[in-house]
């Protein structure tokens, strides 16, 4: 894939991550995925966002900048939300929180195949 290939697709997926249109998920997303060095496969990864809103009624992915070298883009995410319950084990209980996450995506044929992320918990753990 090109870079605008790269970015382009990226973009959808967000679109489609923050449209909560997990029927279209596949068109972004590899059915072998893997997050973490982790083999989630697509049902897996689609589950794992399913709860992130679950927990998070109100995320939303807010991409503040990002590098593209193909195959991979690399990108920082903003998120200020209202986690209902627990986040990541902390006792966010209804409290706004901001934190980031930096997360590279690795595609092949269209579709993310990798992803590494990282997210900034202590950027949480210091708000409540």
């Amino acid at each position: 894939m090109t870079r605008d290939e790269i970015i382009k697709a990226y973009e959808g997926y967000l679109a489609c991550l923050n449209a909560q249109d997990w029927t279209n998920l596949h068109r972004y997303v590899a059915d072998q995925v893997t997050y973490n060095g982790h083999l989630v496969g697509l049902d897996g990864y689609n589950t794992m966002l399913v709860g992130d809103f679950e927990a998070i009624p109100d995320l939303s992915f807010n991409l503040t900048r990002f590098s593209c070298d193909p195959p991979l883009i690399a990108c920082s995410l903003a998120f200020d939300c209202t986690p209902v319950g627990q986040l990541f084990g902390m006792p966010v209980n209804g409290k706004r929180v901001r934190f980031t996450e930096n997360v590279f995506y690795e595609f092949s044929d269209g579709k993310i195949v990798n992803v590494w992320s990282v997210i900034d918990k202590a950027a949480i753990a210091i708000q409540i």
